[in-house]
């Protein structure tokens, strides 16, 4: 069988947001049963049929790389992380749901991968704020991923969707939400795993078919 050409998903967002049990179900389809800590950073590789149906399918592999969520704004520490920056294709943001810092702290997380070319000596902002402009021309595709959907009470629901939708538009991206523990939040044909199927699909488009200058990586 020929080797299958890949693609590398960085998943970054805060310690403890759900980032290792949520690489677990996307390419093991089984719920984690005993997370831990990552440390640096663990690899685990799902298998994309891309374009799925059509003439134009291909099976490809997705690296997931969950990138450890220390947020010290130590210049080391990001200076580690920058290593895992290398030749990316798509960045997917996971926050916790429960948890509105781990929401915000995905600007710092984005900018810190975006822009691994620079210095490490940290975020960019305006005015204790974070420059939303400064996506405006990002042409790595990205995907927001809410974790820990279950522990939110119905009452309170809509009012924390509602602020992570405007989370969402800031990076101009799709945004899913779901309870790791349980998989039938990734089932075939859900809303949820069509957005992750198209995201997957665009990732590919952008690393082998668009071929705009910085974006293609050789592996």
């Amino acid at each position: 069988m020929a080797a299958l050409d890949r693609v590398k998903v960085l998943v970054l967002g805060d310690s403890g947001v759900g980032k290792s049990s949520l690489v677990h179900l996307l390419c093991q389809n089984q719920v984690l049963g005993n997370p831990s800590w990552t440390v640096g950073c663990s690899v685990d590789v799902r298998i994309h049929d891309y374009k799925e149906g059509t003439p134009e399918e291909k099976t490809y592999y997705i690296e997931l790389w969950d990138v450890g969520g220390s947020v010290g704004s130590a210049t080391s520490v990001k200076s580690t992380r920058a290593v895992f920056y290398n030749s990316l294709n798509g960045i997917i943001l996971v926050h916790d749901l429960t948890n509105k810092k781990s929401s915000q702290n995905l600007y710092r997380w984005s900018l810190e991968a975006l822009n691994r070319d620079v210095a490490p000596t940290g975020v960019l902002v305006t005015n204790g704020d974070y420059d939303r402009e400064q996506f405006a021309d990002n042409q790595i595709p990205l995907l927001v991923i809410g974790t820990k959907l279950d522990q939110i009470p119905e009452t309170k629901r809509n009012e924390v969707l509602t602020r992570t939708a405007f989370l969402a538009e800031d990076f101009n991206a799709e945004e899913i939400n779901l309870d790791c523990t349980n998989p039938r939040y990734l089932a075939a044909g859900s809303s949820n795993a069509v957005k992750l199927s198209r995201f997957f699909d665009k990732v590919i488009e952008k690393r082998y078919f668009l071929r705009d200058g910085n974006q293609v990586c050789n592996f």
